[in-house]
């Protein structure tokens, strides 16, 4: 049903939750409220399977998200009961000219996915898993699904994503729309280069089924395309038999170079089914602590780990070896009970002024070097440093932008600050957009899920060659300019 500014009618059969009745003001670009607590009743809205909220809770969610620092504020939350009611508030919001961004786990650092005076669409209730047997090679789930969610699901069949992001508590949609890097990426390349289908809903309103061969243009525009072209409803997702159990080891390094070598080497050979690494500080408050960690699938997946063969050549300090024999899942959900400290202690809601690059691998170490020897434990918090490896052959996705280099390295400084000290964060995001005009000076690229203040030329040099075509795709799927404005790509029409 389409509606139009000069047309009003009052819709039945969905729940509002909230203190106001809503529509659309004919004549304007915004929305009205008329009325009181009360009715179910919203004015121009189409009839929908689930809700639409507008209730002082759910805007300040919707307001908010895990970095704590931008907020911005929409008319009403939709929690759809269907792809349906995605369909038809993006075909409402599309008639009428207002923002929509869809909201997964809210773990956005820079209120990528908040709107002012739009709609936010909650795709948790989007969490549907298709048809599994032991033979599967893809699954087909809602995008609202979190990737422990599915892990679990698949898992019940000796199967697994191949690629995991170190927190599992994102959701698929979610993680698809950046790119969705881990310690497997330099086997199994990202999490959108192991999707082979998408179902999504366009700026316009249409629902499709895009794939490589099926609307390829609009594929290539939605994995890693930050939300501009299409709402992310489901995605199928390749499968690869699961190991049982795996061999999780943390290796220390005396220096950076080393420990980079060894990355580096682990990498190349294929050694080990995950490579990750972290830098953190010694007492004296140098960050030069540096944890090499990797992990062996064991059967079915791969032989009985043997440390002599999997660490043999490797330079670590022999002593501090941390070695563990560990279920699969929880190898692979290990960060759970530490966000439940985390939460229990206040620090989730501090602000996350995150900085995420991808390094080129031939200046890594000089990249690094410079920020390590500048930071401070004050300047990090209670947050992590990561940096390992990626090999470049592995990531295919186009608008996933990394170095020209055969092995990039990610480098994010996962900070955390009180949110009420905004002097603090002020200061550290101007750091984060230093430090990444010399990235970028050197051939980095930014691995947009952080905070690093950007302009729309910003992003048209990130882009770089996949500019012209994420522009085209933009123009033919959101042609008034409608999704996910806080990205601030483009312009707001």
């Amino acid at each position: 049903m389409s509606h139009t500014p000069s047309r009003r009618t009052v819709l039945r059969g969905f729940t509002a939750t909230g203190a106001a009745v809503i529509g659309f003001a004919p004549g304007t670009r915004s929305w009205a409220t008329t009325g009181s607590a009360g009715g179910p009743d919203l004015v121009g809205i189409p009839p929908l399977d689930g809700t639409l909220s507008t209730d002082e809770a759910s805007l300040a969610a919707a307001s908010d998200d895990y970095g704590h620092i931008v907020h911005r504020r929409p008319a009403a939350v939709l929690r759809p009961g269907s792809v349906r009611d995605v369909v038809a508030m993006v075909r409402f919001c599309n008639t009428h000219r207002l923002p929509v961004a869809p909201r997964g786990q809210g773990h956005a650092t820079n209120g990528q996915a908040q709107v002012s005076g739009g709609l936010v669409i909650e795709t948790a209730p989007l969490a549907d898993v298709g048809p599994l047997g032991p033979r599967s090679t893809t699954v087909t789930v809602g995008a609202g699904i979190r990737w422990s969610e599915l892990a679990k699901a698949t898992l019940a069949h000796g199967l697994t994503p191949p690629v995991f992001t170190d927190y599992l508590e994102l959701s698929v949609g979610g993680t698809l729309s950046v790119g969705g890097l881990g310690g497997q990426t330099h086997r199994q390349g990202a999490q959108v280069d192991n999707v082979t289908e998408l179902q999504v809903v366009t700026g316009a309103g249409e629902f499709v089924r895009c794939s490589r061969a099926r609307r390829p243009d609009l594929f290539h525009a939605v994995l890693a395309g930050l939300g501009q072209c299409a709402v992310i409803v489901g995605a199928t997702v390749r499968l690869v038999p699961a190991p049982r159990t795996v061999r999780h080891y943390l290796l220390p390094y005396d220096d950076l170079e080393t420990f980079l070598d060894d990355q580096r080497r682990l990498a190349r050979e294929g050694r080990f089914d995950y490579v990750e690494g972290q830098v953190s500080a010694d007492p004296g408050g140098a960050f030069r602590v540096h944890t090499l960690e990797a992990v062996a699938y064991g059967p079915p997946v791969g032989p009985a780990p043997d440390d002599t063969v999997l660490l043999h050549g490797l330079r670590h300090n022999a002593s501090g070896v941390q070695r563990a024999d560990l279920p699969y899942y929880d190898f692979l959900d290990r960060l759970g009970p530490v966000d439940a400290d985390l939460k229990e202690a206040g620090i989730w809601s501090y602000a996350h002024p995150w900085l995420n690059l991808l390094l080129p691998g031939r200046s890594t170490a000089a990249l690094a070097s410079q920020v390590l020897d500048a930071l401070t434990p004050a300047d990090l918090g209670p947050g992590v440093v990561l940096l390992y490896p990626l090999v470049r052959d592995r990531l295919t996705t186009p608008l996933l932008r990394t170095p020209d280099d055969p092995m990039p390295y990610l480098f994010a400084l996962l900070r955390a600050t009180p949110p009420e000290d905004t002097a603090t964060v002020d200061r550290l995001l101007a750091a984060n957009r230093s430090v990444h005009e010399a990235t970028a000076a050197a051939g980095g690229t930014r691995y947009p899920v952080g905070s690093v203040p950007f302009s729309q030329a910003d992003w048209r040099a990130h882009f770089g060659p996949a500019w012209p075509r994420l522009k085209r795709a933009k123009r033919t799927y959101d042609p008034r300019g409608i999704l996910v404005p806080g990205q601030g790509i483009f312009p707001v029409r």
